[in-house]
C-alpha cells in the first residue's frame, strides 16, 4: 500500500487548481520523446510521444489525458518522469484532434471512444509481451475503464489504472454545470468551442458553426454536437451508453481506480453506489478524503503523491507479471525431439 496521502491543501477547489497550475516537466534530454503518428482508421491519426528508460524497460505505461487536455498535461509530465527512472517505457498519447492535432483527424475525441486507445496498445504489443499498463486521467479514466472491461480477459493489457474519473457522466455533466462549479464548466466549455470553431475549417459539414451562441453548457454541447457526430442522437443517450459504470464488472485484468471523496466534479455517491468494486475481485479502489480532481499534492515529499501511489502498485504488478511468468517457464514442457530420417 502507498504511504497515507496528507494532503496540502483540504480545499477541494483549491487542490484541484493546485494540481492543475504546479509546475512539472519532463527530463527530455536524458529522456528524448519519439513522436509518432499512428493511423486508428482511414480517416483519423493520433499523435503519440515516446520516452524510453536508459535501460530495458521492466514495463510499458500508456497515458490518456482528460477533458480538452493533451499528452503535455502536467499530471501526465510528472508521473513520465517518475515512471522513468523507476525503468519503465512510457507513451504519452493525445486524444483524437487534441495537442495541436485536428488536421490528423475528421472527427474529435469523445469520452467513450476507445478504438484509438486500442489502436495504441495494439502497436506496443507487435514488439513487445511484457508487462502493458493503461493510466487514465478523468476523461481518459472513463476511456481506460471502458475499454478494459470491453476487452475482459485479454493478453492485449495486462492492467490498467483510471484517475479522477467520472464513472456515471451525465451525473458529473450535471454537477460540473451547477453555479459552484462554474469557474470549470466555463474553461472547458470555452475550449470545447474554439475545437468546434477549428474543426469547422477542415470539416464545415461535421462541425458547423451557427450553432455555437446557443451552447451555454456542456450538456447543450454533447447534445448539439458530440451526441448527434458520433450517432448517440443526443447527449442523453451518450452519457447512458457511453459510461464506464456499465463496463465494471467485465473488466478481468487487475485495475486501480483512485478517487478523492472530495473531489469537485465527481460526486463520490456513484462510487459508493457501484457493487462492482465489492463484486469483481479484479477491481481496487483507493479512496482518499482529500485530493480535489487529479490534485493530490502531499503536504510532505514527495509533492506528487498520485504518482508515487500509481508507480508503487504498478512495480508490484510488474513483479507479479515477472512471476507468473517464470512460473510458467518452469512448469512449460519439454521441447519434443525432431529425428531426421
Amino acid at each position: 500500500m502507498p504511504q497515507p496521502f496528507e494532503p496540502l491543501f483540504r480545499n477541494s477547489h483549491l487542490s484541484t487548481l493546485a494540481g492543475n497550475f504546479w509546475f512539472r516537466e519532463i527530463d527530455t534530454e536524458r529522456f528524448p520523446a519519439l513522436e509518432k503518428i499512428l493511423q486508428t482508421s482511414p480517416a483519423n491519426a493520433i499523435k503519440v510521444y515516446e520516452h524510453r528508460p536508459a535501460t530495458d524497460p521492466i514495463g510499458h505505461l500508456v497515458f490518456v489525458h482528460g477533458l480538452e487536455g493533451s499528452a503535455d498535461a502536467g499530471y501526465i509530465r510528472s508521473m513520465s518522469q517518475a515512471a522513468l527512472e523507476r525503468g519503465f517505457t512510457v507513451h504519452r498519447t493525445n486524444l483524437r484532434s487534441c495537442g495541436g492535432t485536428e488536421h490528423l483527424s475528421e472527427t474529435m475525441y469523445h469520452s467513450g471512444l476507445t478504438a484509438d486507445t486500442r489502436a495504441v496498445l495494439e502497436s506496443i504489443r507487435e514488439g513487445f509481451d511484457g508487462p502493458l499498463i493503461l493510466v487514465g486521467f478523468s476523461l481518459g479514466g472513463n476511456v481506460t475503464l471502458k475499454l478494459a472491461g470491453e476487452l475482459g480477459q485479454t493478453s492485449l493489457l495486462t492492467a490498467a489504472c483510471a484517475i479522477s474519473t467520472p464513472l456515471d457522466l451525465a451525473e458529473c455533466v450535471r454537477l460540473i454545470d451547477r453555479p459552484q462549479n462554474m469557474i470549470y464548466a466555463r474553461r472547458f466549455l470555452s475550449r470545447l468551442k474554439a475545437r468546434v470553431e477549428r474543426k469547422a475549417i477542415s470539416a464545415p459539414h461535421l462541425y458547423p458553426i451557427d450553432p455555437l451562441a446557443r451552447v451555454r453548457s456542456i450538456w447543450a454541447f454533447d447534445d448539439r454536437y458530440t451526441g448527434p457526430l458520433f450517432g448517440f442522437g443526443n447527449a442523453e443517450t451518450y452519457y447512458r451508453t457511453q459510461s464506464s459504470q456499465n463496463f465494471l464488472g467485465a473488466i478481468r485484468v487487475r485495475t486501480l481506480v483512485v478517487q478523492a471523496k472530495d473531489d469537485p466534479l465527481i460526486p463520490f455517491s456513484i462510487y459508493e453506489r457501484q457493487t462492482a468494486f465489492r463484486d469483481n475481485p479484479s477491481l481496487e479502489l483507493l479512496a482518499t478524503e482529500h485530493g480535489g480532481h487529479l490534485g493530490f499534492l502531499s503536504r510532505h515529499r514527495p509533492r506528487f503523491w498520485l504518482d508515487h501511489a500509481v508507480l508503487e502498485w504498478a512495480g508490484r504488478v510488474v513483479a507479479e507479471f515477472q512471476g507468473e511468468s517464470r512460473l510458467k517457464g518452469t512448469n512449460a514442457p519439454p521441447s519434443a525431439s525432431v529425428h531426421v530420417g
